[in-house]
């Protein structure tokens, strides 16, 4: 029975499509899972979806390049699900007008605080440049943070591991820190989820409302902007 199973599994995991939709399988179990768990933090969908793609791939034996290439139109789809946020952001608009120069002094302090305390705690350790520069645009999206990676010397997968990691710890844990601190205001609270933990921690914004799902989309966006032309500057004061 389980050489049957091989050989139907090897047949199957040619085709391109098999990783695609196991991937939307895989997410539409965890959703279900976190509303049956009435929206736990620690029952996130996307920390759900991903132990649970982690799990088959372990047990298939199945290298990560080639769920990687099956599974890739995700991957693309990331850019335009990120233009997209810009259409609850329009009915926020008046407000992020009249927030400009808070917002904006946040985004920099954040936007700041992630790169130099990742680089920091990396050469504190002892991390390599490789390491280092994969390290530092850990806090923003995931085509941006993989593009200057790539473009820095860093290591492409290591970074894309790193910002899922970053944006479920922020997902799992950012609303809860930002209540002990007493945010309460909407629109903080979206944008610090924004700059701390990109698209899943957008996701989750979402979740508490849609004003700190819109805002926390304009953080995101923003913060890869920041981070893109924040990254390069720090590693040439390092010498690198």
């Amino acid at each position: 029975m389980t050489s049957r199973f091989g050989e139907i599994w090897v047949y199957l995991a040619r085709g391109p499509l098999l990783w695609l939709a196991l991937t939307v399988v895989a997410y539409v179990v965890a959703e279900a899972l976190s509303r049956r768990a009435r929206r736990h933090a620690a029952a996130n969908p996307v920390l759900l979806a991903v132990a649970l793609l982690v799990a088959v791939l372990a047990v298939t034996g199945t290298p990560y390049d080639d769920y990687f290439e099956g599974a890739q139109f995700v991957h693309f789809l990331l850019g335009p699900a990120t233009v997209a946020l810009a259409v609850p952001l329009q009915r926020e608009l008046r407000r992020a007008r009249a927030l400009a120069v808070p917002l904006t002094v946040a985004l920099l302090a954040g936007s700041a605080t992630a790169v130099l305390s990742a680089v920091g705690v990396a050469r504190l350790m002892g991390g390599s440049r490789a390491t280092v520069v994969s390290l530092a645009p850990k806090s923003t999206t995931t085509p941006v943070a993989m593009g200057i990676a790539e473009k820095l010397g860093g290591l492409p997968s290591l970074t894309a591991a790193l910002v899922i990691l970053t944006g479920i710890l922020g997902a799992v844990v950012g609303p809860a820190i930002l209540r002990l601190v007493r945010v309460r205001d909407p629109a903080a609270t979206g944008f610090a989820m924004g700059v701390a933990s990109h698209g899943i921690g957008t996701a989750r914004a979402f979740q508490l409302g849609q004003r700190e799902g819109a805002f926390s989309g304009l953080a995101m966006g923003l913060n890869a902007l920041v981070t893109a032309l924040l990254v390069p500057a720090l590693l040439r004061l390092l010498g690198w």
